[in-house]
């Protein structure tokens, strides 16, 4: 590397099926910067010890699971959305070390980008990290009235807790995911359903009760289509579409340059086809 060339990562378990790489390597090839972009598998318990080992090359990380947690418990600082959330995706290293969340803006990004009006009431499924992250976006585009769907309702406080807090004040419902699947009624009639669950859990009888609604939000992005995006009637948000704006604004951070965000994606859209010929565009 030249004496300018700058480290940067994605950590995680299982991590080798990131796109961060793609991603950021695309932008850094749009700039002509000379920085190193690398996928590490690290198991949870062990981010601490993979930053304090980190020299003075190193700039920034992305961060997925299982360490979200791990990684706002590390940083010596936090954003305000950040704090907020409770969950950290983003590490800046500057000196010290900064922790973020681009897993909001990049939802209020993407969600902006593909639906036809603001939505005022949601559909959550799933209440893990990326869950809270979507709810206080959601919040942030207006929503105010939202539902969690979960397997157990006690794993969805926590979110539920962040997303509640939210200065604009939703109003948040928890209900289990087995009863919305049996045909119970959903407290609110959603503008947006958001789907955090894997695609094996997203079984016919749940597909065919959201499949109506003005606009889907699927935070997965391979396998794609999802049963719920194959089914879904109106505009759909991919797991790419988040999945670009949050490494745009990592990328941001990480070099104090803007992202060429078409070339990410475009890399990106190249990178799922050559894993998968037939998938459908995202």
């Amino acid at each position: 590397m030249s004496s300018t060339a700058r480290r940067c990562g994605v950590l995680g378990d299982p991590v080798a099926h990131s796109l961060s790489p793609t991603l950021h390597r695309a932008g850094y090839a749009a700039l002509g910067l000379d920085w190193v972009y690398d996928a590490h598998r690290v198991p949870a318990g062990g981010l601490a010890a993979f930053v304090d080992g980190l020299d003075a090359e190193w700039r920034g990380l992305s961060v997925t699971m299982p360490l979200k947690l791990e990684a706002h418990a590390r940083a010596d600082r936090l954003t305000d959305r950040a704090r907020r959330s409770g969950v950290v995706n983003t590490l800046v290293l500057d000196g010290d070390v900064l922790g973020d969340n681009t897993d909001l803006p990049g939802a209020v990004a993407a969600l902006e980008e593909r639906m036809p009006s603001a939505p005022t009431t949601a559909l959550v499924l799933g209440g893990g990290a990326t869950a809270t992250s979507v709810g206080l976006a959601l919040a942030e585009t207006g929503v105010r009235r939202i539902a969690v769907a979960v397997r157990d309702p006690a794993r969805a406080a926590a979110a539920a807790t962040a997303v509640r807090a939210h200065p604009g004040a939703p109003e948040v419902t928890v209900l289990r995911l087995a009863d919305l699947v049996d045909g119970a009624a959903v407290p609110v009639r959603p503008d947006v359903v958001v789907s955090t669950i894997p695609a094996g859990a997203q079984e016919p009888g749940l597909v065919e009760r959201v499949a109506d609604v003005p606009c889907l939000f699927d935070v997965l992005y391979d396998p794609w289509p999802t049963p719920l995006a194959r089914a879904a009637t109106g505009a759909v948000v991919s797991g790419l579409d988040l999945l670009v704006h949050q490494a745009a604004l990592q990328f941001a951070l990480f070099t104090g340059r803007d992202a060429p965000i078409a070339a990410m994606r475009a890399a990106g859209e190249r990178a799922l086809r050559e894993r998968d010929p037939a998938r459908g565009a995202p």
